[in-house]
């Protein structure tokens, strides 16, 4: 039944094939793992994952053991790093669908090893270290030691060390160098007890696009919204902006006209009528709200297109439906409305989105929600 609603969410594969091509040409010799967490930030893990291994990737990051559960259940057997630790309960599963386990606290990795003994399955680990971001991480100063715990474990293979750069958007570099260089000192200091690392990763998609961990000696980049087609932070575009690549927008949201109204002047519309209609106009019901996504707040600013014109809202944001003033335009029910996207000359990006909301491009397009149907196209 959800195929045939009049709203849904468009994802265009093949710029996703190009963004990830893309990409991975950009960061030459390390590895491509594209980030597939939040459902691929609303446009849908297993079939993005899918694509981003056929068109360059060597692996996928998830946030949590669910997400990459569901990536074995499809079929895709590729290298899947969970991104940060994980409650003990969920160790056995983590194990036994042969995820990669991060791992930092002292405490957990004997769980996590406990575990992997009890299996008796080899478990594959990459520690983080946090070098100035503060959200997790094992500290620089013992980094040596919490890898020789895992190193030293029989049931733990210590393949991969990595950090997170908190700044890698923003103009200036010089934190972010610094954080490479907190980094890169662990490191050798592993390194210098006996322990080779395989994998060493510091890059997201700003610090992979602007090649901020060029002294670090990475073997991988954890590539997330680039691949997406939205690089660059919606306020500033600090990045995106001196380090063009042609990435390609992968979702647009689409809708059709469900009720269409003439409305005199001197009416208010929607919740509260905070918006008079100043002279009389035609106005088009769209069956999408802020439960699909549409941010409640956007009446206030955005606009929809309809016949390649763009279209305020009419009024309030509400659950299911929003209204939009068409003026004296002829606007049919069954008209194709685009919310992100592309239609005649006209374009709305999710960037635009969060610039009126004050917020950033993931956001919008992770809040698309699960009954916004999934049409994948190319």
């Amino acid at each position: 039944m959800n195929a045939h609603r009049w709203a849904w969410a468009q994802i265009d594969l093949g710029a996703l094939r190009h963004n990830v091509a893309t990409l991975a040409t950009h960061i030459g010799s390390q590895q491509l793992w594209a980030v597939v967490k939040a459902d691929a930030y609303g446009h849908g893990a297993v079939e993005c994952g899918r694509v981003a291994l056929q068109s360059g990737a060597q692996g996928l990051c998830v946030a949590l053991v669910s997400e990459g559960i569901a990536l074995r259940q499809a079929g895709i057997n590729a290298p899947i790093l969970v991104m940060s630790e994980q409650p003990a309960e969920q160790h056995r599963d983590m194990i036994s669908y042969g995820l990669i386990a991060t791992l930092y606290n002292e405490t957990t990795i004997d769980q996590f090893a406990n575990t992997a003994n009890e299996l008796e399955i080899m478990a594959t680990v990459h520690m983080k270290v946090d070098s100035g971001m503060h959200r997790v991480g094992v500290s620089p100063e013992k980094a040596a030691k919490v890898a020789k715990l895992i190193a030293e474990s029989p049931w733990l293979s210590l393949e991969g060390m990595f950090t997170h750069l908190a700044t890698a958007d923003v103009a200036d570099t010089q934190f972010a160098q610094q954080q490479v260089s907190v980094f890169s000192r662990s490191v050798e200091q592993v390194r210098a007890c006996g322990i080779e690392v395989r994998h060493v990763h510091v890059s997201n998609s700003a610090s992979a696009i602007r090649k901020l961990d060029a002294s670090a000696g990475c073997t991988m980049a954890r590539i997330g919204i680039a691949m997406y087609g939205i690089p660059g932070d919606a306020h500033t575009n600090s990045f995106g902006a001196t380090h063009q690549l042609d990435l390609r927008p992968v979702m647009s949201v689409h809708a059709r006209v469900s009720h269409v109204q003439r409305v005199a002047a001197g009416q208010g519309v929607s919740y509260g009528l905070k918006r008079v209609i100043e002279q009389d106009s035609t106005v088009a019901t769209i069956p999408l709200g802020y439960a699909d996504g549409v941010p409640r707040g956007l009446w206030e600013s955005g606009s929809v297109l309809i016949g390649g014109i763009r279209r305020s809202f009419a009024g309030v944001v509400t659950m299911d439906q929003v209204m939009v003033n068409c003026a004296d335009d002829v606007v049919s029910v069954g008209d194709e409305v685009v919310l992100i996207g592309a239609q005649g000359s006209e374009v709305v990006t999710a960037n635009e989105w969060a610039q009126k909301m004050g917020t950033i491009g993931y956001e919008i397009v992770c809040s698309m929600s699960a009954r916004m149907p999934r049409n994948y196209i190319n």
